[in-house]
């Protein structure tokens, strides 16, 4: 009795360790959702030293979510790319918004080419929170909401812009959509499909916060940045934006829900 003993104690500290294991190589499940009535391609970049996740780059259609495992301490951001297609000669895969720029449905590590709404993540960071906000820093070109799920400490609220900005950008800041698509854009001008961040439609260093503009002392909202900041509160709308759109959690899983309902917030 003594031995089949020991080997259940054996059993249980060998299978209590790989449960350890196995919980410290996952921090978080994202789950992407589309609530669009159009596809979008979600685009995933990791930062620097982090692991890349299991997928950089697909396709979710209307009504689709899905689920991704992140590692611990992961960090990085996700976004929506719109209106892509493969050129049927090429093979190459372009998307109107939020391109990536790798030719193919894989981001591969390339970044969102602006304007793009951006959800960005660290978890596990200081005091053991997961630090999240969703930027307009960059640009928009489509509402996104971040959900998180199950945690516990910080504020665990949710954020993002659940409003549809393309509607109202302002002229100047406006990306048209020229190709006819399937999916809706016009012909010749076609509708605003982004809107451009100030920084990246004049380059001012003003609107950039950048040369010697570079401090928060310095670099004050702009009537530009201000179009963000009414609509979508929560959400960053320059670079010196921390206070009012950075949350903290610990612990949580999180829903990254594409054109979600004004009712979600």
């Amino acid at each position: 009795m003594a031995g089949a003993h020991s080997l259940s104690l054996s059993f249980f500290f060998s299978s209590l360790v790989l449960s350890l294991s196995a919980g410290s190589v996952f921090s978080a499940t994202f789950t992407l959702v589309n609530r669009c009535t159009y596809t979008v391609w979600p685009g995933i970049l990791s930062n620097a030293g982090t692991p890349q996740l299991s997928t950089t780059g697909f396709a979710l259609n209307p009504g689709d979510s899905f689920p991704i495992s992140a590692p611990t301490s992961w960090s990085g951001r996700m976004w929506g790319r719109t209106l892509c297609s493969q050129d049927s000669t090429t093979g190459k895969f372009t998307c109107v918004t939020g391109d990536c720029g790798s030719g193919a449905l894989e981001c591969g590590g390339g970044g969102a080419a602006p304007p793009a709404t951006l959800a960005e993540f660290t978890l596990n960071g200081a005091n053991g929170l997961d630090f999240y906000d969703v930027s307009l820093v960059d640009g928009y070109n489509l509402p996104m909401l971040v959900v998180p799920q199950g945690g516990t400490g910080g504020n665990c609220s949710n954020t993002g812009c659940v409003v549809d900005l393309n509607a109202s950008c302002p002229s100047e800041l406006q990306v048209l959509n020229a190709v006819s698509t399937s999916g809706g854009g016009g012909v010749g001008g076609g509708p605003c499909v982004a809107c451009k961040s100030a920084c990246e439609a004049f380059g001012d260093p003003k609107y950039c916060c950048s040369g010697e503009y570079a401090t928060p002392d310095i670099c004050k909202p702009s009537a530009y940045s201000e179009f963000f900041k009414n609509a979508c509160p929560r959400a960053y709308s320059y670079a010196y934006d921390d206070g009012t759109s950075t949350f903290t959690c610990e612990s949580a899983d999180y829903v990254v829900i594409f054109c979600p309902t004004p009712s979600a917030r």
